[in-house]
């Protein structure tokens, strides 16, 4: 193993993570320099191992592969079947929450009492024409038959054919938008199918056609972000709760060794919402006292901590707080005071399992999609659920008895008492809970005071600062920190959600003392609302809710997306969900900057279209700038262009 390590934007952790590293732990920081030589090839995505003619490389002097494929099809094939992994990774989601929200309506039914989160449920029955269905008393369209019939709507359109439009498209999209995409030929058929087609697309000597694939990964694109981020936000307000903006700790200093601590990992939060109701009876508190803890708390670690963490107002004292990113979990794991994983989706990466081997920490996955190697799969069904929820905490109580006699950490002194070695790492006080609406409710009701100081040029535009992190684009979240540094001090208000604002948050800039580094525009008007300068949106998931106030923006000010000062930039981009991401908000028509190229730069067509040509098609455009102040000086001039082209100096 190496001594060396990627560096961090978050210093304590770097420096805890390079003291474990003295005492034989590998993690994925260390792994990073050990990995740090990339093939040349694979970058450009001209490697293909489609056929056992190959692999085929392709080079100026080998231009071609064996059956005749350039670099255009080879790298346009390749970069098709990431976006549809990533859209199928989005869709498995959505679907999953669909069916939660269609057996909590059925269950409720069933018990013959009235649906949670009513207002949620009547936001997004308006939004897809639902009525009533006229059983439900005065409660409008907050029947449990509303809810059947929202959940059954959304399984419906994924699984048209590719040939289907689907339906609930139209009544989500931006009107504006949604015509672009229907003259451009764009609008998706069936999710699943669109997926099933790109993969058949892709296969040995079928497409090599690079226009129809790129223009394929933009159909991917809207499916994913209508369905896969804005629907599953929805439906998760009525299963769990809507965001409410508050102040929360963050890092990992939320882990108290005196309670029982069940980290999760994921992105499907409605697996959770059992097990949530039934570590917040007395009677589960009361066990976990019995065993000598104080409690029994969720550890949120990557996106679905994130989700919980913008919900925490509606739970006890049974959610603690959110530790970090994907790449933080395994020093969670290394402070020695955790004594269950649970996870159900990506981002639970494959380096937690040998610290949880060496430390004896149980693991649990309730998705087969993300069974690990040395974990306990129990696939969730609401049939089994309570089963799942007991077999859940008795693990975690008995990983907390074997725990409770053994010294914490990885790098223990003897007499070495039970102690969290991060116990001083992140923020007590750190903003959570924006959403479409909670930004709206601090805005006073209408987005006209955010229009009124962007009009003014207090602050000049927004960037959405999104995404995953990656340990290669400068070192563990070092892009998106001095990214979001940057644009404040130029006057740009930075939203955020997902892996970002693990990094963001534990390294303060969604606290208030973050005011101090903005420019003096919007330093003034942060300190006028009370609110820090890099807002937090919750998990990746939440990217589909800042898209959502985009399009509010756009539709309050009848214009289109591409004409409003606003940039994205996924800096530290990581999975191919990143890439579907991506897609959307090249269909949206918004500038999207990446802190590394996609492995599509060996062809000169995916290039090209994507840099330049997309601009004169759904108005969007994609910059590759793996320079951070190169990116910064870039946003500015973009957000000034459109100032200009809305008339504003």
């Amino acid at each position: 193993m190496s001594d060396l390590i990627c560096s961090s934007a978050d210093k304590p952790l770097e420096n805890y993570l390079k003291e474990c590293g003295k005492c034989g732990v590998d993690t994925s920081h260390h792994r990073m320099v050990d990995q740090q030589n990339k093939c040349g090839y694979g970058l450009k995505g001209v490697c293909c191992r489609l056929c056992s003619n190959g692999p085929c490389r392709l080079s100026p002097a080998k231009p071609k592969g064996v059956c005749g494929a350039d670099a255009d099809t080879i790298a346009c094939r390749n970069f098709l079947r990431q976006v549809a992994a990533g859209s199928g990774c989005y869709t498995h989601v959505v679907e999953n929450t669909a069916k939660r929200l269609k057996e909590l309506a059925l269950d409720c039914k069933k018990k013959n009492i009235k649906m949670r989160n009513k207002d949620s449920l009547a936001k997004l029955a308006k939004m897809l024409g639902v009525a009533c269905q006229g059983n439900c008393g005065k409660c409008g369209c907050q029947c449990v038959d509303s809810a059947v019939i929202v959940a059954d709507a959304v399984l419906d359109d994924l699984h048209k054919p590719v040939e289907e439009k689907m339906e609930l498209l139209e009544k989500i999209a931006l009107p504006k938008r949604y015509e672009v995409w229907k003259k451009l030929g764009i609008l998706p058929g069936g999710a699943k199918d669109e997926i099933f087609n790109a993969v058949v697309k892709t296969s040995t000597n079928l497409n090599s056609d690079p226009m129809d694939m790129l223009l394929q990964c933009l159909r991917l694109g809207i499916s994913t972000g209508t369905y896969g981020l804005i629907l599953t936000n929805l439906m998760n307000d009525i299963v769990m709760s809507p965001p409410k903006i508050t102040m929360d700790p963050v890092g990992l200093r939320i882990i108290d060794p005196e309670y029982i601590n069940i980290m999760i990992t994921g992105h499907q939060q409605s697996m959770f919402v059992d097990l949530q109701a039934k570590l917040e009876t007395e009677v589960i508190q009361k066990t976990a006292e019995l065993v000598g803890a104080k409690g029994i708390r969720l550890v949120g670690c990557t996106c679905v901590g994130q989700d919980y963490q913008a919900r925490s107002s509606s739970y006890k004292d049974t959610y603690c707080g959110h530790a970090g990113n994907n790449y933080t979990s395994e020093a969670v794991l290394m402070t020695g005071c955790v004594d269950l994983v649970v996870s159900e989706f990506n981002c639970t990466i494959p380096g937690i399992e040998p610290i949880c081997e060496k430390l004896d920490i149980p693991m649990i996955c309730l998705d087969d999609v993300a069974k690990k190697v040395n974990a306990r799969l129990l696939p969730y069904s609401d049939e089994k659920k309570e089963e799942i929820t007991g077999e859940i905490i008795s693990a975690a109580l008995c990983g907390f008895k074997n725990r409770k006699e053994k010294i914490s950490g990885v790098c223990p002194k003897a007499g070495e008492k039970r102690i969290n070695p991060m116990a001083a790492h992140g923020y007590a006080q750190s903003i959570t809970g924006l959403s479409e609406d909670t930004l709206v409710q601090a805005l006073g009701g209408s987005l006209k005071p955010l229009i009124d100081v962007i009009a003014s040029g207090k602050i000049k535009g927004i960037a959405a600062v999104v995404g995953c992190s990656n340990l290669r684009a400068k070192g563990h979240d070092v892009f998106t920190v001095e990214l979001a540094k940057k644009l404040i001090k130029k006057d740009i208000l930075v939203l955020s959600a997902g892996c970002t604002c693990g990094g963001l948050e534990n390294c303060g800039l969604m606290t208030m003392d973050a005011i101090e580094l903005c420019g003096d525009g919007l330093k003034e008007v942060c300190t006028a609302l009370g609110v820090p300068p890099v807002l937090n949106f919750g998990p990746c998931l939440a990217i589909g809710r800042i898209e959502m106030v985009a399009c509010a923006l756009a539709k309050e000010l009848d214009v289109d997306l591409p004409q409003l000062p606003v940039v994205v930039s996924a800096p530290q981009w990581l999975e191919e969900q990143a890439l579907a991401d991506g897609a959307y908000a090249l269909a949206l028509g918004l500038p999207l900057h990446l802190g590394l190229a996609p492995f599509v730069t060996g062809s000169e067509v995916a290039v090209k279209v994507l840099t330049e040509d997309l601009k004169n098609l759904t108005g969007g455009q994609l910059i590759i700038e793996t320079e951070i102040d190169a990116a910064a000086d870039k946003f500015e001039e973009i957000i000034l262009e459109k100032r200009q082209g809305l008339g504003l100096k």
